[in-house]
């Protein structure tokens, strides 16, 4: 069964990582639907070019593809926190330029996931950016979320010990547990939006694939939280209008009503945008 196959009928379960998806840009996509990614360095920067991310699914809407993963784990002392790639120097052109790139899970994981919306320009997707990368509480989503942590605060394991029954009254109750963050933003001009999921989902997809079990850890999974159609910023089970569009447990941008799949992990070709100089 290829990776863009769904699991069979009789298992009640939709395949988690899918293959190669995104329009016109499968020109370059080859027979064995994979392809190598390319951190070209151009006129306007560096660390831009032909790029294949992992993604979260685009099921409906406008959007060109899904939103990019984080890869995460959890610290010893129980907080949450996103990888971010090993730093390189690499020659390109001629040229020595720093890249944010490196190998996981069977994957190239790059930075240059999160060039799109002008977050390229953001000081806090830099390669060399100093980070200690952990999640911080964004407050105003999510009711548990703001009676238990003030903003900037560090979110930790504990306290999504209700994972597998958590509901707001948007779609099914116990599908999971979401935390609304940044990533990547103390002493950063501009933030890094983000959102953290806790699932027996993801549990449950952690063992049957490499990319799900090295980029997650105890059932944690997290996105950029940035719409890549017009950079709006989504919400996962934030509004009962996402469930007309399917994506009641999913989550949903309501600009112009794209919705994705966090449980559906797929590889996405496009263009990241070089970083400016």
């Amino acid at each position: 069964m290829s990776m863009s196959d769904k699991y069979p009928a009789e298992s009640g379960r939709r395949r988690f990582v899918k293959g190669v998806v995104g329009g016109a840009a499968l020109a370059g996509v080859g027979a064995a639907g994979s392809v190598t990614v390319n951190t070209l360095t151009t006129a306007g920067g560096v660390g831009g070019g032909q790029t294949t991310a992992m993604t979260i699914a685009k099921v409906t809407g406008p959007a060109p593809r899904g939103l990019p993963q984080i890869p995460v784990r959890v610290t010893d002392d129980g907080y949450i926190e996103g990888v971010w790639p090993e730093v390189q120097t690499v020659e390109q052109n001629g040229v020595e330029v720093e890249v944010a790139q490196e190998q996981l899970g069977g994957r190239t994981y790059s930075g240059a996931w999160f060039q799109y919306c002008g977050v390229e320009s953001q000081e806090n997707v830099a390669p060399n950016f100093e980070s200690d990368n952990l999640f911080r509480a964004e407050t105003g989503q999510y009711d548990w979320q703001d009676d238990t942590y003030d903003s900037g605060d560090r979110i930790h394991v504990d306290d999504f010990g209700d994972y597998d029954s958590w509901g707001n009254g948007v779609g099914a109750d116990g599908v999971g547990k979401p935390a609304a963050v940044t990533w990547r933003s103390e002493d950063a001009e501009s933030t890094l939006n983000a959102t953290v999921i806790r699932s027996t989902r993801i549990e449950e997809a952690a063992q049957e694939d490499e990319w799900v079990e090295a980029s997650t850890d105890q059932g944690f999974m997290a996105y950029l939280n940035v719409c890549t159609h017009f950079c709006c910023i989504p919400g996962y089970k934030q509004l009962e209008e996402s469930s007309r569009y399917g994506v009641g447990d999913g989550t949903y941008c309501v600009c112009h009503q794209s919705g994705y799949d966090p449980f559906t992990l797929e590889q996405a070709l496009f263009v990241a945008r070089p970083r400016p100089e």
